[in-house]
Parts: structure tokens; C-alpha cells; sequence
């Protein structure tokens, strides 16, 4: 008896951790972000439909986390224009974030899901020019989400970085 209790006490644990790995368990983890640039500028060229910035950005850093149940955890340093165009600054007014992932439609085919922040200029740090923001929210993913890929966007949805470059 004293085995068959201490069986289903082990199971017990062994359910509860597996449930709280998978609660936490990461999608996307980055330490890096990249400025739109060259052929991605505008609309030439949107990867997975998300047009570029029309001018070139840069970002002295962006990093953050995504869990498989949409815990967005995002922070992004130094997003402008170059000063070599004549900026130098961060003319939006506030960041969104863009996760799009590969999913599977209705059909069983292969789609692109995106799915954008609902924020404002909350997420700025700051004076916005300087190009600072922390995002640290929920998202709907579809799911699957795979392969996904991060973007850091206008207020109307244009990218300004991205992950995977």
C-alpha cells in the first residue's frame, strides 16, 4: 500500500512539473534586433506581409521573449533614423509589435498569422525620440506559431526591426 501511495504521489509531481515546464516553456528568446535597410524599405519587399520602414532605422539594442502562451516580454534601445539622413531620432510616436508566425488554416494549409499589440504610447521610455520602449503584454497566438518572427512596427504597422536577420 505504503508503494502504490508513494506511485501516485511521484506521478502527481511528475504531471505538475511537466504542466509547469510547458506553462513556461519559450517560442522565441533573442538577444538581438536588426534596423530595416536596403531592399526591405517600403513596400518592395514585406516579409510575410508586413512592409518595411520607408527610410533606413537602426537599434543600439533589442531583446526579449515570447512564451507558447503569448507572454510577450519585449524592450528595444535606441530604434531611429540615422543622423546620416538628417534625423537622428525616433519620429513615431509610440511602438507595436508585430509576432507573426506559420500556422495551418481551416483547410490544412500552411498560412501566415499576424498578430499586432494593441498599445500607444505607454510603451515608450522616456522621450519617445530617443527611440526607447518596453513591451510586456499578451498576444493571441494561433497554434501552431511556428517559426516565428518579430517585428518592432509604426504605429501603422510598417517595421522599423525585426528578429532573424
Amino acid at each position: 500500500m505504503k508503494r502504490l501511495c508513494t506511485f501516485f504521489a511521484t506521478i502527481g509531481l511528475l504531471t505538475a512539473f511537466t504542466a509547469s515546464a510547458w506553462a513556461d516553456q519559450r517560442i522565441l528568446d533573442f538577444d538581438t534586433m536588426n534596423g530595416v535597410d536596403g531592399p526591405f524599405l517600403g513596400n518592395a519587399n514585406p516579409i510575410r506581409g508586413v512592409n518595411g520602414g520607408g527610410l533606413p532605422w537602426v537599434i543600439d539594442r533589442g531583446r526579449g521573449k515570447l512564451d507558447h502562451d503569448g507572454k510577450l516580454d519585449v524592450q528595444v534601445r535606441g530604434l531611429i533614423i540615422p543622423d546620416i539622413i538628417g534625423f537622428g531620432f525616433n519620429p513615431a510616436p509610440f511602438f507595436r509589435v508585430v509576432v507573426s508566425c506559420l500556422s495551418v488554416d481551416a483547410n490544412g494549409l500552411v498560412a501566415v498569422v499576424n498578430v499586432t499589440t494593441n498599445n500607444g504610447a505607454e510603451v515608450m521610455i522616456g522621450d519617445p525620440r530617443n527611440g526607447d520602449a518596453r513591451f510586456k503584454t499578451d498576444v493571441n497566438l494561433p497554434t501552431p506559431c511556428v517559426a516565428p518572427i518579430l517585428f518592432v512596427t509604426s504605429p501603422g504597422s510598417s517595421w522599423f526591426s525585426a528578429t532573424g536577420l
